[in-house]
């Protein structure tokens, strides 16, 4: 089949002020999707186990499982995107589905109806991550790529701030009423929406030529080939989060306080986030990289031999240093590596490469809690983070100053 090429209008000066606007409107969708999803992570686990009654496997299951879903979501959305030559359609309809998903929490009682609901929260965080990247490649310049990244981080990052600490203090307001849990999933689908409206009045969408290609895997070559090979080696030992959650309520941590523990966390990640995209900028996305996988399996092994319900406080607040200086780094590094009509896709394998692997390593990591300690599983990621360190230093050199 012929490619075909959408010929369009340059944008003017006007349009390309507005779409400049574009990161920092994307950056507020990014905020109250980001508050809604927080305000119900910190809990999920523990409604797992003392609602639902469910065990470290099944739980491994439901979060692992998202964590794919969510990954071949962003693969078909990143494509699907460079194909049609838009975003903002997606990352719609993306935000509807994780909103509706949400929602639905607020009626579940069972285990399949909350692993139907994630998946269904997944499909909506996979659709949308990857268009919506492209968006904010396509309206920053080359050379703010990781200050623009760093914007969304932030913004991202302060909603999972503003997020868990409503999340307490609707624990302590509603901790008399039998179903507070409904109630507070029911009022994060409801703050889940907001996006909805920012994207359809706010976010333009820049007009620029762009091929449309049948979906192949062409953009898997070279570096950027190499570069997924490692994360899906670290990505191994990354599981769900939510171990991390029920780690420190095994550590001591009582469950009012977890919200806050989780805020803690989210923070210190939006206060870095800037700082370390521009460091990236500056020193190179690869660096920054290491420090925070450095950072990572520190942490890990941390949480493996954490003493006290003191020591898993600091160790959440060292954790939201690694999101601060490889989230943003990353998908700057990806944008230098793939031109921008392939970064749909290549956003989509990248995103997936994170999330792939996330099945399995959920799952090793419920089976290490149940049948060594709950210590095994972060003791198994540290070491896992660290052979993925030494993976990188083998994946070859790019043609930029900051590869």
């Amino acid at each position: 089949m012929a490619e075909s090429e959408t010929v369009v209008a340059a944008p003017t000066a006007n349009a390309e002020t507005g779409l400049e606007r574009n990161v920092v409107a994307l950056g507020w969708v990014a905020f109250f999707g980001g508050m809604a999803q927080d305000m119900i992570q910190p809990v999920l686990p523990i409604f797992y186990t003392t609602v639902l009654g469910l065990n470290t496997e099944f739980i491994g299951l439901i979060e692992g499982s998202l964590m794919t879903i969510v990954s071949l979501a962003k693969i078909g959305a990143g494509y699907l995107s460079d194909a049609l030559g838009v975003r903002k359609p997606i990352v719609f309809v993306g935000y509807a589905l994780s909103a509706l998903g949400r929602f639905g929490l607020g009626f579940a009682n069972s285990g399949a109806a909350v692993f139907g609901l994630r998946l269904s929260d997944g499909v909506g965080k996979g659709l949308k991550d990857a268009p919506r990247d492209a968006l904010v490649a396509g309206s920053a310049g080359s050379r703010k790529l990781g200050f623009a990244f760093g914007v969304q981080r932030t913004l991202d990052t302060l909603g999972s701030v503003v997020g868990p600490l409503i999340l307490f203090l609707l624990l302590n307001l509603w901790a008399d009423h039998t179903n507070k849990y409904h109630e507070i999933f029911w009022l994060a689908g409801a703050i889940a929406m907001i996006p909805l409206v920012i994207i359809g009045l706010i976010v333009r969408e820049r007009r620029m030529p762009i091929s449309k290609q049948r979906i192949s895997l062409a953009v898997l070559k070279g570096p950027f080939a190499w570069f997924l090979a490692v994360m899906l080696l670290f990505t191994l030992g990354n599981s769900s989060d939510a171990f991390l959650i029920l780690r420190a309520q095994n550590a001591g941590v009582a469950t009012v306080l977890i919200p806050i523990v989780y805020a803690l966390f989210n923070l210190v990640s939006a206060l870095t986030a800037i700082p370390a995209g521009k460091l990236a900028d500056r020193i190179g996305r690869r660096r920054v990289i290491m420090y925070g996988w450095i950072v990572y399996a520190l942490t890990y092994l941390g949480f493996a031999f954490a003493p006290s319900a003191l020591a898993i406080w600091g160790l959440y607040a060292f954790y939201g240093l690694y999101y601060a200086l490889t989230e943003g780094a990353g998908k700057a590094l990806v944008a230098e590596l793939v031109p921008d009509e392939q970064r749909g896709g290549a956003y989509g394998l990248y995103n997936a490469s994170i999330g792939v692997m996330a099945l399995p390593a959920s799952l090793i990591a419920g089976f290490l809690w149940n049948q060594i300690s709950p210590a095994a599983p972060f003791a198994f990621g540290g070491i896992i983070a660290l052979l993925a360190l030494v993976a990188l230093q083998f994946v070859p050199r790019v043609k930029t100053s900051n590869a």
